[in-house]
């Protein structure tokens, strides 16, 4: 199975496909150089198959590479952060403790 990760800003979140059909979506709400992640889903029929991760870290990247600052008002997104340490420099500072990081 091969997936892939596309932000579509148009519907303001990032996609992901597997074999080239839309597994799930992790939407945003973007304003000058802070992204908020409000919502992730990923298809019931897509489960168990790690895509969520997959979703998360692409996203997360690419915020980085935007320098855009994170707020991951989305429980998965946060979670997810909780256990990559690595990725939690991209909240503020100011913000780590309003989202338990």
């Amino acid at each position: 199975m091969t997936s892939s990760v596309a932000d579509n800003p148009d519907r303001s979140r990032f996609e992901i496909t597997d074999d080239g059909e839309l597994a799930g979506f992790a939407e945003y709400f973007r304003h000058e150089n802070e992204i908020a992640f409000i919502h992730t889903e990923i298809d019931p029929a897509f489960a168990g198959r790690g895509l969520a991760g997959v979703l998360a870290r692409a996203a997360l990247d690419s915020a980085r590479e935007r320098g855009l600052a994170v707020l991951p008002y989305c429980p998965f997104i946060r979670g997810w952060l909780g256990k990559h340490p690595d990725y939690v420099d991209l909240v503020p500072q100011d913000q780590l403790i309003r989202f338990g990081l």
